[in-house]
C-alpha cells in the first residue's frame, strides 16, 4: 500500500506541475515567445518513410541554424508521397547561438503541436519554421496569417505622422531584414529567405500597407503574412497568445483556466486524503481515490491536447491554403 500511495502522490505532483507548465500568453519579447502556429490535418503513419524524412529534415534545420540564419531543405523519398519540404528563418538581428537556440525550440514545440501531421508551421519571436509535403519553397504568398493591433492611443497627428514615416522608411529600405525608428516609434520588417528581391519587396509593401490601414491609431501593430511580416511599436506593452485576440479565443482561454484550477484543487484534496489513508489506514486501501486520480489524469491529458489543437486549428486554413481549398 505504501508503494502504491507514494506512486499516486508522485504522479499527482507531476500532474500539478504539468498544469503550471502549460503555455500561456507571453508579455515577453524573448526570442522563444510564441506568436502563432498551425498544422495540417493530414496524418502520416508511425514508423513510415515520411516520418523518417520529417525527422531528417528537422534535424537538418536545427543543425543548419548553428551557422546560417536561413536555409531550406527538400528530403526526397522512394515515392512522391514521401517527399517533405521545409525551411527556417531567424530574425535578422539574432546571433548564431541565439538563432540555433530559437530554431531548436521551434522544432521542439512543433513536435508537440503537430505530432504526426504531414505539415506544420510555428512562428516564435525570433524565428520561423515550416514543413509540408506540398512544396511552398520559392512561392510568394501574401495570405494574412496573423494580425494584431494594440489599443488605440487616440488620433495624434504628430504620432501618426511619425509612425507612417517609420513604416515608409521600412518600405523603401532594401534587403530582406529591415529596421527603423524615430523617437519612440520603432519598426521592423522581414521576408522569408526563399523570396526573390522583387517578391520580398512586393510582400513587405503589402504587409506595411495593411498594417497602416488595419491598425489605425493603435500604439503597436503586427502584420504576419505567409512569407513576410512588418511590425511597429510606440513603446507600449506587447502581448502575444496562441491565437487571434478575439472574444471567442479569450473566452475559451478563461474557461480552460477555470477547469484547470478546479482540477488542481481536487488533486490537492486527493493528495491530502491519500496521505491520511497512509498514516491512519495502516494496510487499508483507497481504490476509490486512486480511480478518481486516474480519471483526473486522463481528463487532463485530453484537455491539454484540446488546448494545443484549438491553437493549431485556428491557423490551419491560413497557413496551409492548399489544404483549406481541398477540404472546402
Amino acid at each position: 500500500m505504501a508503494r502504491t500511495t507514494s506512486s499516486a502522490l508522485l504522479l499527482t505532483f507531476t500532474f500539478i506541475f504539468s498544469m503550471s507548465s502549460l503555455p500561456s500568453p507571453s508579455l515577453s519579447d524573448s526570442t522563444d515567445a510564441f506568436v502563432f502556429g498551425g498544422c495540417t490535418q493530414e496524418k502520416y503513419g508511425q514508423d513510415s518513410p515520411y516520418e523518417s524524412n520529417i525527422n531528417s529534415l528537422l534535424t537538418s534545420l536545427v543543425n543548419s541554424a548553428t551557422y546560417s540564419s536561413y536555409n531550406n531543405y527538400t528530403i526526397m523519398g522512394s515515392s512522391t508521397q514521401d517527399v517533405v519540404y521545409g525551411l527556417y528563418q531567424c530574425r535578422g538581428d539574432l546571433s548564431m547561438p541565439d538563432c540555433a537556440t530559437c530554431v531548436a525550440e521551434a522544432v521542439s514545440q512543433l513536435g508537440v503541436l503537430c505530432a504526426q501531421t504531414c505539415g506544420g508551421a510555428l512562428q516564435l519571436q525570433g524565428c520561423y519554421v515550416k514543413y509540408d509535403n506540398t512544396t511552398f519553397l520559392g512561392v510568394e504568398d501574401k495570405t494574412v496569417v496573423l494580425k494584431k493591433c494594440g489599443p488605440s492611443v487616440g488620433y495624434d497627428m504628430d504620432a501618426m505622422n511619425l509612425r507612417d514615416a517609420v513604416l515608409g522608411s521600412l518600405a523603401r529600405t532594401g534587403g530582406p531584414y529591415r529596421v527603423g525608428g524615430s523617437g519612440n516609434v520603432q519598426g521592423v520588417a522581414q521576408c522569408v529567405g526563399d523570396l526573390s528581391v522583387e517578391e520580398c519587396q512586393d510582400c513587405l509593401s503589402e504587409a506595411i500597407a495593411r498594417l497602416k490601414s488595419d491598425c489605425g491609431t493603435a500604439d503597436y501593430g503586427d502584420m504576419f503574412l505567409a512569407k513576410c511580416y512588418a511590425q511597429y511599436t510606440t513603446g507600449g506593452p506587447r502581448a502575444y497568445s496562441k491565437a487571434h485576440s478575439d472574444k471567442n479565443t479569450n473566452d475559451g482561454e478563461k474557461t480552460f483556466a477555470i477547469i484547470i484550477g478546479l482540477f488542481a484543487g481536487v488533486a490537492l484534496v486527493i493528495i491530502f486524503l491519500a496521505f491520511l489513508g497512509k498514516v491512519f489506514g495502516g494496510n487499508g486501501k483507497i481504490p476509490g481515490f486512486l480511480a478518481l486520480f486516474d480519471l483526473l489524469s486522463y481528463l487532463f491529458i485530453v484537455i491539454s491536447d484540446c488546448q494545443y489543437r484549438f491553437s493549431c486549428m485556428q491557423q490551419v486554413n491560413k497557413l496551409f491554403p492548399a489544404f483549406s481549398k481541398a477540404s472546402a
